[in-house]
Parts: C-alpha cells; structure tokens; sequence
C-alpha cells in the first residue's frame, strides 16, 4: 500500500556505489512521464546524469545541501518550459515527488536538491550555472534534482508522533478535530 511506502521513505543522502540499473533507471522515468499536469501539458523535460565527473558539477550547483550528489550514481534533473504551461513549478514538483515514491518502491534512497531560486556559494545564479551546465534551451527552467543509488545502510521512516497534525483542519482554518 502506499502508507506503507510513505511511511517508511526518508530522504538518502548516502549510498553505495552500485549503480542503479538501465530497467530501475526506466522505471524512475516512466514514473515521471506518468506525472499528471495541468491540461496535460506535460512541460517537463528530464536530464538522466550518471557520469562522475558531471555529478561532481552538479554537486556544487548550489550553496547549500548538494554536496551529496558527488557520492551518487545517479541524479535525474527536473526541469520545465514555462511557456507551455503556467504551472509548470506544480508540475515538475509532482513528477519529481512520482521520482521519489518510485525510487522508494524500488528499494533505492533518493533526496530532492532545490535549484529553483538558488544561488552557488558565489552568489550566482544556480540556474544559469544548470542552464550552462547541460546546454539547456533559452527559457528552460530547472526546479530541482534528485539524487538517487542504493542506501548505504538503514533509515527508519519517521514516528507517527513526527506528523503535524496540528496542521489539519476540518471545515474551516483553525478547526481541529
């Protein structure tokens, strides 16, 4: 069930170095290309990167929080066209989270790398750094990456007692059960 699955993903931001095989590799992608979109637009475009040296690129694509990418075997970059849908950020936010339930249900770790209104430790901009970096077209927009490899050791899922579920109401803001 997918509570199941829900329940026992966490972010993996260390793995093995097994590469992740071409028949998961398919799997992660369809489960994107299955991604549902405003009006069906689809403005998504993804970018497989398994070479070392690129993932160690991609590693320094932001200040903070993808350093882990040089340790991983496999980094699918979630990017989108603007111009073919307004909501492309939902949209490409949708199909990176179908890249994570995936990874999970294939027993493979995976972490999302925000590069979307980033800078580099530099200040400059993460996506013209991503832009440069994969010789992506003029307009095309990078949301994020997502590290992914076999988990290099265990990770329980979080507590029930984690949950904010004083976030919920019910009927109107504010009313809690």
């Amino acid at each position: 069930m997918l509570i199941d699955l829900l329940r026992a993903r966490r972010s993996i931001r260390r793995f093995t170095a097994q590469p992740v095989e071409r028949e998961k590799l398919d799997l992660l992608l369809e489960a994107a290309l299955r991604a549902p979109s405003s009006k069906g637009n689809n403005p998504w475009e993804f970018v497989v990167v398994t070479d070392p040296a690129r993932l160690q690129q991609l590693a320094v694509a932001k200040a903070h929080g993808a350093t882990f990418l040089g340790g991983a075997p496999l980094a699918i970059v979630v990017c989108a066209d603007p111009d073919k849908s307004d909501v492309w950020v939902e949209d490409a936010s949708i199909a990176a989270a179908l890249i994570h339930l995936e990874a999970a249900d294939l027993g493979l770790g995976s972490c999302w790398v925000q590069i979307r209104l980033r800078q580099r430790d530099d200040g400059s901009s993460s996506q013209e750094y991503m832009s440069e970096l994969l010789s992506l077209p003029a307009g095309m927009m990078v949301l994020a990456m997502v590290g992914v490899g076999y988990p290099e050791g265990a990770k329980s899922g979080h507590p029930a007692s984690s949950l904010c579920s004083n976030q919920v109401s019910f009927e109107q803001f504010g009313r809690r059960r």
